[in-house]
């Protein structure tokens, strides 16, 4: 009896399998501008509101915060609900969250709002792994995963582009209206076009899945099959989902949420606060997009490059690179002088290898779970690790208004992504199903 999954591992990338990657590069896109849109619109905010660099720092975290959740939460909603229903969902709630911004009258308002967004965010983000790991074959899953990577930044790319133009016309307000458009124009496409994972379905098996396989099956151009594997009991179910904090996985855990925490601490003080440190050089906000904007596509190049390295160079090994170059272009970007091209160019290559070395922490974390926990323990490293997002720009906020200068807290904060690198160092790469 065929495995249906083995067609999918096997067999060569059906059309349907493209367009379902290239979703997930757009979902991605939409979360880097979700994301981002803080950071485009912070400057303005702060001379509107008066707002200290510090309270800016908790405000821009917020969504952050409500990452944590949604990747806790939400992400093991995909190992128990389905990959499809989880994605929509979550899609739905960052709209919502997008539109309700445009209304707040003070920081805390905004601070709430941008909350609801980053629940939808994280429960897209911990889905978004298990989606591309499941619908590509094994010979192109880790070109894949960093198609998907590469989203982000491009999102940040065109937000940047469109809200330096939108916030020399409009008021900050228009970036979250724009946000909340894209976000929402998704979800009709995603409800079409994507299919339940056939991995998900063959591992959980529920009513009609045998069906649904065989209807996603023809979608992908695969032969039907007339029964299923045997599916996990319950019990076995749940002794699996109990290895995300015993042995063989903690040390994993452990060593990736590590990782993953400590490189985000680094990489989004790049996201968060070059605007903001341009714009108090004395650039117009517009210009000081225009470096995030700069960072982004360093950031896109970045993880599209990895993709390809990952043939020639081992995966582990590879990031562990990548990541103390992070930390040393994250220092040198602290030394620039207020000179505009230096400061995107550095900014460039800091995102560069920073986005490359998300790249390879997902390439890591899609082989290092199985499919029944796999967006599970997805979500937890994530859904932890992005607590590092969270503390950067307060840690950088409270360090600026301590008086320590930009070359200072860009080394402190630098120290992240070799921290980061370390701890992979550690790490013992199992490939799993």
């Amino acid at each position: 009896m065929k495995d249906p999954r083995d067609y999918i591992n096997e067999g060569k990338m059906s059309r349907l399998q493209v367009i379902v990657v290239f979703l997930t590069v757009l979902l991605n896109a939409i979360d880097g501008l979700d994301v981002l849109s803080i950071s485009f619109a912070a400057p303005v905010i702060a001379k509107e509101w008066g707002t200290t660099r510090a309270a800016l720092g908790i405000v821009m975290s917020m969504e952050l915060v409500g990452m944590i959740v949604g990747s806790f939460f939400l992400g093991g909603m995909a190992d128990k609900f389905g990959r499809r229903p989880t994605l929509l969902s979550c899609l739905a709630i960052s709209a919502a969250g997008m539109a309700l911004a445009t209304t707040s009258a003070n920081a805390i308002q905004l601070s709430i709002w941008r909350v609801i967004v980053g629940i939808g965010i994280g429960g897209i983000l911990a889905s978004l792994n298990a989606v591309v790991a499941e619908f590509s074959s094994a010979k192109h899953r880790g070109m894949c995963i960093s198609l998907m990577v590469i989203g982000y930044p491009l999102g940040g790319t065109f937000g940047g582009m469109v809200a330096a133009n939108l916030l020399g016309i409009y008021s900050w307000r228009s970036v979250f209206y724009l946000g909340a458009a894209l976000t929402g124009i998704l979800i009709p496409a995603l409800y079409i076009f994507m299919p339940e994972s056939v991995h998900w379905l063959t591992k959980k098996q529920p009513a009609g899945a045998l069906a649904k396989v065989n209807a996603a099956l023809a979608r992908m151009n695969f032969p039907r099959v007339d029964a299923l594997p045997l599916a996990m009991n319950d019990v076995q179910e749940k002794r699996s989902i109990k290895q995300l904090v015993t042995s063989p996985l903690a040390g994993t855990i452990i060593l990736l949420t590590t990782s993953y925490f400590l490189h985000m601490t680094t990489y989004y003080f790049i996201i968060k606060w070059s605007p903001k440190i341009v714009a108090d050089m004395g650039f117009a906000p517009s210009l000081a997009g225009q470096v995030l904007v700069w960072a982004s596509m360093g950031g896109a190049i970045g993880g599209a490059l990895f993709g390809w390295l990952t043939t020639k160079i081992e995966l582990r090994k590879l990031t562990v690179i990548i990541m103390f170059f992070t930390a040393v272009f994250v220092g040198v970007f602290g030394r620039t002088a207020a000179d505009l091209s230096q400061i995107k160019m550095l900014a460039a290559l800091a995102c560069f290898f920073g986005n490359a070395g998300i790249s390879g922490l997902y390439s890591i974390l899609a082989v290092s779970f199985p499919t029944h926990v796999r967006a599970t323990g997805t979500g937890f490293v994530i859904g932890t690790g992005r607590g590092g997002a969270v503390l950067s720009p307060i840690l950088a906020g409270f360090l600026f208004q301590a008086g320590a200068g930009l070359p200072t807290v860009a080394i402190v904060m630098g120290l992240g992504s070799l921290l980061g690198g370390l701890a992979l160092v550690f790490l013992k790469l199992r490939r799993v199903d």
